[in-house]
């Protein structure tokens, strides 16, 4: 960079905040970590950091993502900027959000000793530093409108997996019941699940069968932003 152009300029604090998503046993949980520095040392919060001079905005929010989790492949998306000016008690700082779904299984549990984090079941959340909690409220409702926009919520779901733990999660993500024939119509209509010749039979003798998804067709639905109707 040039210096001297913005001389004049005040310099302020940018960070990232990651709202870092799993699904186990039929429930959405959220990524916490105890703050390690003042201000508000020991509290709740979102996965975060300053972004650095030599790196883009996504490279930050990877890096984060990976830091905490372990993981490298997941889907990310832009929720917003906050900015408000006493948003942050140390100093002005004005941080660009971003979810991450991740796969929990690929979660690297040795990390949450290492940064003494902890995954919490959505509904039991409680307080969080700063506007983390708005952070978190904008991004339920951004994940559940694209969630029906895009089948996004495959990305929470291990490589295998069943109808019902696929009905099972979405609901889990609108917090309502879901008539399990229509919702397996409309994930049928859009051609993305592969049926494997493996059956789940921890829950009855029966089983059900496992499915993955068909990559290439899921990433031309994410890019034409197929609609599904719940």
């Amino acid at each position: 960079m040039t210096p001297g152009f913005y001389k004049d300029q005040e310099k302020l604090h940018v960070s990232v905040d990651c709202i870092i998503l799993g699904f186990k046993n039929d429930k959405l949980y959220l990524l916490l970590i105890k703050r390690k520095f003042e201000p508000l040392k020991g509290q709740e919060s979102l996965m975060g950091g300053f972004i650095r001079s030599n790196e883009n905005l996504t490279d930050a929010v990877s890096r984060t993502v990976y830091e905490y989790t372990g993981i490298t492949d997941m889907f990310m998306e832009q929720i917003g900027a906050y900015g408000d000016i006493g948003r942050d008690i140390g100093e002005r700082v004005i941080s660009i959000a971003y979810y991450a779904l991740i796969n929990i299984e690929s979660y690297d549990e040795e990390l949450s000793k290492i940064h003494n984090t902890r995954w919490v079941e959505l509904e039991e959340v409680g307080d969080l530093i700063f506007d983390h909690k708005k952070i978190l409220d904008d991004t339920i409702t951004m994940l559940r409108k694209q969630a029906i926009s895009q089948p996004i919520g495959l990305n929470l779901l291990p490589e295998k997996f069943t109808l019902p733990q696929l009905h099972s999660l979405y609901e889990a993500i609108y917090q309502k019941t879901l008539d399990k024939r229509n919702l397996r119509k409309k994930i049928a209509e859009m051609d993305i699940l592969e049926k494997l010749d493996e059956k789940d039979k921890s829950s009855s003798k029966k089983g059900a069968y496992y499915y993955r998804f068909n990559k290439d067709k899921y990433n031309q639905l994410m890019e034409r932003g197929y609609y599904i109707s719940l």
